[in-house]
């Protein structure tokens, strides 16, 4: 399987957000090593699995919509 990698700067500029926001509020709450981020060859850097996020993010829209329609 092959993964669209992107840094910090590069997902904050596709999904508009600041990249501190990313950094301090989304990583390690919603965004989780080992499934949205890996840090390779066990280095400081990060770098982000688009996939992943991308199907996070449709599900839970997905999962908040079902929920509207049902009530």
């Amino acid at each position: 399987m092959s993964h669209i990698y992107m840094t910090t700067q590069e997902l904050a500029e596709k999904i508009r957000y600041d990249p501190r926001t990313i950094r301090n509020q989304l990583k390690d709450s919603v965004l989780l090593e080992g499934i949205h981020y890996i840090r390779p060859f066990g280095g400081r850097k990060i770098l982000y699995l688009w996939d992943k996020i991308e199907k996070d993010m449709c599900k839970d829209i997905a999962e908040s919509m079902v929920g509207v329609a049902l009530q």
